[in-house]
């Protein structure tokens, strides 16, 4: 069994600019929670509490505000959940809620998740003019059977109506699709990148259906396609992918030049972002440290103490033992890696301190390096969990 070399590590962590900020907003409730769902979402059960939740995100906000005083905010992301479950109005209230309080950039990209089967022509339209600059739409299959089997409440033709509605509606979409479905053959697969690509979306996002623990698939399995087969749909979709002229910029997106997720490539670069909502994590660095905070996860729990120590469930400073994994971690995800002087940048603790275990890396043929970039090789990138555990404390 192989060892990872020992880390050299400095007493603390000493920042001289701090990261970018972003802002992630989780609204928690679905019309039904999906079998293969692991995030904290809930399904809805009578009337949205949607003015009682955006007061909690303010409180919660205002709490938070000392943490961040004076960073300008960069990207924010609706996340859930179905966000786009909430009216307009509501959306709006929040939007303006939170740029009353933090300076949010001009060309901030502000991001609203959305499902097919809450979609609605004239909602979409309020969501544009409340702020909305980028959506990104759950799509997961056009296939009726495939989307039944994932207990989705939308149908193909929704899939459809929402994306031709979406990309009428705002100049930057996303398309979340899912491949390795239960019954699904590479040809299928295959339809399904076809079909997303006809709509000509900025983004896309195709993600292998991986069964999570505590979730209904993990508890009832389904038959899936095995290994051999889910790897000849990747290596279809990203192919496919690449000769529509998009690039594969990280181990599950796919980008038009220029139109990378912004808030997503923050995550990846070890940027800083603050979570307001149920469930929502946050990482903040200060001169000295770097903070994770997560909130509680349950609604109810949460719109009784949001805005009060007591809406935490984590708050702790990241040990300097930490870093090395969190950044590599995000960082060895993008497919063009990182530029050497990020390292240092993000963590606050030099290159230096995990040289042995780059070493390693790269005598397995999981990285490539120079005196710029360290970036992973494709087989870095097909073994990426293996690579990441060198660095893991």
């Amino acid at each position: 069994m192989t060892t990872s070399a020992p880390v050299k590590l400095l007493a603390a962590p000493q920042f001289t600019l701090l990261p970018p900020l972003s802002l992630y907003i989780h609204i928690p409730w679905c019309v039904r929670k999906c079998p293969y769902c692991d995030f904290n979402s809930h399904e809805a059960r009578g009337a949205l509490p949607e003015e009682a939740y955006v007061a909690a995100l303010i409180a919660d906000l205002e709490m938070a505000l000392p943490q961040v005083w004076g960073r300008p905010v960069l990207t924010l992301f609706i996340g859930g959940g179905t966000p786009s479950l909430f009216s307009v109005r509501a959306l709006d209230a929040l939007l303006s809620g939170v740029r009353a309080r933090l300076p949010l950039a001009v060309d901030a990209e502000i991001t609203l998740e959305a499902n097919p089967g809450t979609v609605e022509a004239e909602k979409f339209s309020g969501f544009r003019a409340a702020g909305i600059n980028r959506l990104s739409l759950g799509v997961q299959s056009f296939n009726d059977r495939h989307l039944a089997a994932l207990g989705r409440i939308h149908g193909a033709d929704d899939a459809r109506r929402a994306a031709e509605l979406a990309l009428r509606t705002f100049d930057n979409v996303n398309l979340d699709l899912m491949y390795g479905l239960p019954g699904q053959t590479p040809a299928e697969a295959e339809a399904d990148i076809a079909a997303a690509v006809a709509y000509a979306p900025q983004h896309v996002s195709a993600y292998h259906l991986t069964i999570e623990p505590n979730t209904y698939f993990h508890r009832y399995p389904p038959v899936v396609p095995d290994d051999d087969m889910a790897a000849d749909m990747q290596t279809a979709v990203e192919s496919q992918l690449a000769a529509a002229g998009y690039e594969h910029y990280e181990t599950s997106a796919f980008a038009r030049a220029g139109r990378q997720s912004r808030h997503n490539l923050n995550y990846w670069q070890f940027g800083d972002y603050l979570g307001l909502g149920a469930g929502a994590h946050g990482k903040i660095s200060f001169k000295n440290n770097i903070l994770r905070e997560s909130r509680t996860r349950q609604p109810k729990a949460y719109l009784e103490r949001a805005g009060s120590a007591a809406a935490l469930n984590e708050h702790r400073q990241v040990s300097v033992a930490e870093l090395p994994g969190e950044f590599m971690m995000n960082a060895l995800r993008l497919h063009a890696g990182f530029d050497i002087g990020l390292f240092a940048a993000r963590t606050g603790i030099e290159l230096t301190a995990v040289l042995p275990r780059l070493d390693q890396a790269e005598a397995r043929g999981l990285i490539i390096r120079d005196h710029l970039r360290i970036v992973p090789t494709p087989l870095g990138q097909r073994f990426l969990n293996d690579l990441i555990g060198l660095f893991l404390a």
